[in-house]
């Protein structure tokens, strides 16, 4: 589990493609701490897999299933990445509680200035938006931000000074895509009001001359 609050930002090494899937070298230093082999560690979001370190780098393998649903396709020898250390007990929830498994991908559609904030408007697909409410949580690249507009297409989040300075969300482009992680809470609910009506639906009954003779169709 991760908070959404960003420890570094790395910046990719080295980049080895092989069929679908990939492996990937970060260079990094605040997450490097303690680091074990087996760690877990969001990049942009997606909680990957320490198989390798030393004192400045650590190497991931990365399925075809997180290359197709991720913009870590895109990343390129060079490109820098939101990085966070998995949460240890005990430790201040500074953000929400992130999974690390994203529920898809949006895109970056405008940025607006106002004052000392930068408005991000990012445009997502239903499945997406749906579980996404006005001053809920919404991780993008990992990040842990609070929903400040959401309609049928799009959301928008005010992102602060400080959040602009420690993750690499200034950097991103209209028309450039972002994780998306929905606080799971609302995933959780759905879950369990579809169990509810499935469970509460009158049984289908066959039609048969018995049926029929009990409703008063036959006599």
């Amino acid at each position: 589990m991760f908070t959404g609050i960003v420890e570094e930002i790395g910046r990719i090494k080295q980049i080895h493609r092989s069929g679908d899937g990939a492996s990937m070298i970060i260079e990094a230093k605040e997450v490097l701490k303690e680091v074990k082999l087996g760690d877990s560690i969001a990049t942009n979001g997606v909680c990957l897999t320490v198989n390798k370190f030393d004192s400045t780098y650590f190497q991931v393998d990365i399925m075809a299933e997180t290359i197709r649903n991720s913009n870590l396709k895109y990343l390129k020898e060079g490109s820098l990445v939101n990085l966070e250390r998995a949460l240890a007990v005990g430790d201040r929830l500074g953000g929400h509680i992130v999974s690390g498994h994203i529920d898809g991908v949006g895109i970056i559609h405008q940025f607006e200035k106002e004052d000392n904030a930068i408005w991000i408007t990012v445009k997502a697909p239903p499945e997406i938006l749906k579980y996404i409410i006005l001053r809920g949580s919404i991780a993008i690249d990992g990040v842990s931000l609070t929903v400040a507009y959401v309609d049928h297409e799009c959301f928008k989040i005010s992102m602060i000074p400080h959040t602009k300075d420690v993750t690499i969300l200034i950097h991103k482009k209209v028309g450039d895509m972002v994780n998306l992680e929905c606080d799971m809470m609302a995933k959780y609910i759905e879950k369990m009001l579809n169990i509810t009506m499935m469970e509460n639906k009158p049984q289908k009954k066959d039609i048969t001359m018995d049926l029929l003779k009990q409703n008063g169709f036959l006599s």
